[in-house]
């Protein structure tokens, strides 16, 4: 019952995103989509039985409004100076920031290796914290990245 009233909780946040009549662009759609997943997965560290059902359900809310913010402002540019920061913080000393700014756009933003280590399944793991500024507004969110076998790295939460 609980997986499937979580289950309910994130297709409820994710319809809630889609009820919007405007076009919106992919970016703004991901960014929905992404932020509804990351608020859902924070929201369910908090608290326990049905706290945590509740905490899920805002996460999964808050995430998809904060997401679709964020995405809908930003362009490919500040992606390509994101994801090359990212790429940067996998290599970086823990605690080392290395930030992104895209002077056309005026956003910004860093990436922070926050500690690192093994998973259950032996992978080289690094837990990062994310800062995004568009538009005046900083969000923060955390992260853990785990390197693949071929090298390249993927977001476990």
């Amino acid at each position: 019952m609980k997986k499937f009233a979580m289950v309910a909780i994130a297709v409820a946040g994710l319809s809630l995103a889609g009820c919007q009549t405007t076009d919106w662009g992919s970016k703004q759609t991901i960014g929905t989509g992404v932020g509804a997943v990351a608020g859902g997965l924070a929201g369910s560290q908090v608290g326990g039985g049905s706290g945590r059902l509740w905490a899920t359900g805002a996460g999964v809310l808050l995430g998809a409004l904060v997401g679709s913010e964020v995405g809908s402002s930003l362009d490919r540019a500040d992606r390509m100076y994101m994801s090359q920061a990212q790429s940067g913080a996998h290599n970086a000393r823990i605690g080392e920031t290395i930030s992104w700014n895209n002077p056309e756009s005026g956003h910004s933003g860093s990436y922070t290796p926050t500690r690192d280590g093994t998973s259950s399944s032996g992978s080289y793991c690094r837990e990062y914290q994310q800062t995004i500024m568009v538009g005046g507004q900083k969000e923060t969110a955390y992260g853990t990245a785990c390197q693949q076998p071929d090298g390249s790295w993927e977001i476990v939460n």
